[in-house]
């Protein structure tokens, strides 16, 4: 458990080092986004190496986070790349001015290695040779929980692409397909993904305190850097927001409420 643990840690902050000094030359920590999916990806694959048990064990946790990881990482890199510094970004780097970079460092870089290293206890632990020797029912509940989760938020993902694709929908909410039932489908993907692997992870023998994981991306898709930090700035830019906030549940799907 220790070697897998200290291993991952050692390579996160290989990697956010190198990223880090690439947006320094680059001169945009926008990079830092796509890298988060792809992370998680590294790490299953780093834990699957070093826990040295069976391809068997391995797999399931491995193939789920490896699907996640990669559609994620696809996703923003298409989104973000070749289109400037996010604003998020542009502003510190304005604030901070000449000490951007060592700031940068610290509350970019190092920060979203920490939470990369929490988040994905259960799928680092998860392939620790155990007692337990198949997925059992609760790894199977996992495995539907991830599903959902991946479709929620691989199919929000679509959705408003596609809707931002269209030039007439400048200015507009979307409140259609799963928008319709939910302000950020998203985020409830993701929620759903990470107690999903918790589930399989357990199974396949991870300590129960593993949940530390999933329950540290809960906090921050309610509470921090989702939900929270995302309406705030929507309600400012969308006349229609307010409205459709009114009608719409926040996060769990639900039927949409009548005016």
């Amino acid at each position: 458990m220790r070697d897998v643990l200290l291993t991952n840690a050692g390579v996160i902050g290989v990697l956010m080092a190198a990223l880090w000094g690439l947006s320094l030359v680059l001169r945009d920590a926008s990079i830092v986004d796509p890298f988060w999916g792809l992370g998680f990806t590294i790490v299953a694959w780093a834990s699957a190496f070093v826990a040295g048990g069976s391809a068997a064990d391995s797999a399931p946790l491995v193939a789920l986070t490896s699907v996640w990881g990669l559609r994620l990482a696809v996703h923003l890199a298409r989104r973000n790349l070749g289109k400037g510094e996010d604003f998020r970004y542009r502003a510190m780097r304005k604030r901070w001015g000449d000490r951007f970079p060592f700031v940068s460092l610290g509350t970019v870089f190092v920060l979203q290695g920490a939470l990369l290293w929490v988040v994905s206890l259960p799928v680092q632990l998860g392939q620790d040779p155990g007692p337990s020797e198949s997925l059992s029912w609760l790894g199977g509940a996992g495995i539907a929980v991830w599903a959902v989760g991946l479709v929620f938020e691989a199919g929000g993902d679509l959705q408003l692409a596609r809707f931002r694709a269209d030039a007439a929908n400048a200015g507009m909410v979307l409140d259609a397909g799963l928008w319709r039932f939910t302000r950020h489908p998203n985020y409830f993907g993701d929620f759903c993904v990470w107690w999903g692997l918790f589930l399989v992870a357990v199974a396949l023998g991870a300590p129960w305190w593993t949940a530390a994981g999933p329950a540290l991306m809960s906090v921050l898709l309610l509470r921090v850097s989702g939900v929270t930090l995302l309406e705030r700035s929507l309600a400012k830019r969308k006349p229609g927001y307010e409205e459709y906030v009114r009608r719409t549940s926040a996060f769990f799907p639900w039927p949409p409420r009548r005016p």
